[in-house]
């Protein structure tokens, strides 16, 4: 995930630009992830993408074990050169990893690729074994639609706060990492709730944002059941899908379900 030493040429040759690799260098920052994370003796951490180690170092002397999931076996072989025994690597993709997880009671750290993002995310609140809670490094833009209220809200959105509470913990300037990004970052702590996944749900979230600038009695079926319950729960007949909060669309949904 990150190094606690600066980037030299000769070590330039570990980062693969396939993989999206950013690794944290700012000492400050490593410093504040730690202090941010709730994590005890007792923990069993998966930290997703662990680069060089710095992060997954310190997590090592607060938890009770660290399973290391990383992509570039020559990030792996730098890594197994450092970590102590209640650290455990595994060479494998990240996503096919969370898929077939069997880990019962466990917390994730993750600076993950921007790109896959939103998967990583979905397949760790989808999971039949979901974490209790999930602290990432995210781009700035992203972290701020995550955490959005009524009036901003997006699939995105509905999303995580579904099935989490998520929260900005503090924001990070891309100079912190090598190479740097393009955009600034954030890390989030995304605490979940234990709900289980519900497809059902969430094909009417994604029908409710089907067409943003359109009422959201419109996107939807059933028009006069959506009028209704607009009605009903004082808002504006022309209300967009963006303005619901978790718990409107979790009772329109019951609603709609019902014979």
């Amino acid at each position: 995930m990150s190094r606690n030493f600066s980037t030299s040429k000769k070590e330039d040759i570990f980062l693969k630009k396939g993989l999206g690799q950013n690794l944290l260098t700012d000492k400050n920052i490593i410093k504040k992830i730690i202090d941010n994370v709730d994590i005890d003796k007792n923990d069993i951490v998966l930290e997703i993408g662990p680069g060089l180690g710095a992060i997954t170092l310190e997590l090592s002397k607060k938890a009770k074990k660290v399973i290391c999931v990383e992509k570039d076996k020559k990030m792996i072989e730098k890594l197994k050169e450092k970590v102590g025994d209640n650290v455990e690597i595994i060479n494998a993709d990240a996503l096919d990893f969370i898929k077939n997880i069997n880990l019962k009671k466990y917390k994730v750290v993750a600076n993950i690729p921007y790109y896959i993002t939103s998967s990583i995310i979905q397949a760790l609140l989808e999971n039949t074994n979901q974490p209790s809670d999930i602290y990432l490094m995210v781009q700035k833009e992203v972290a701020r639609r995550i955490c959005a209220k009524p009036g901003d809200m997006s699939v995105l959105a509905v999303s995580v706060q579904y099935y989490a509470n998520p929260k900005i913990l503090f924001n990070v300037s891309r100079n912190s990492f090598y190479p740097a990004p393009k955009v600034d970052s954030a890390f989030i702590q995304i605490k979940t709730k234990g709900i289980k996944k519900n497809e059902n749900f969430f094909k009417l979230v994604k029908k409710g944002f089907s067409h943003p600038r359109k009422k959201l009695a419109n996107n939807l079926e059933e028009k006069e059941i959506v009028e209704s319950w607009l009605e009903k729960n004082k808002l504006k007949a022309g209300e967009r899908a963006e303005n619901l909060s978790i718990s409107q669309w979790e009772d329109l949904f019951n609603l709609m379900k019902k014979p």
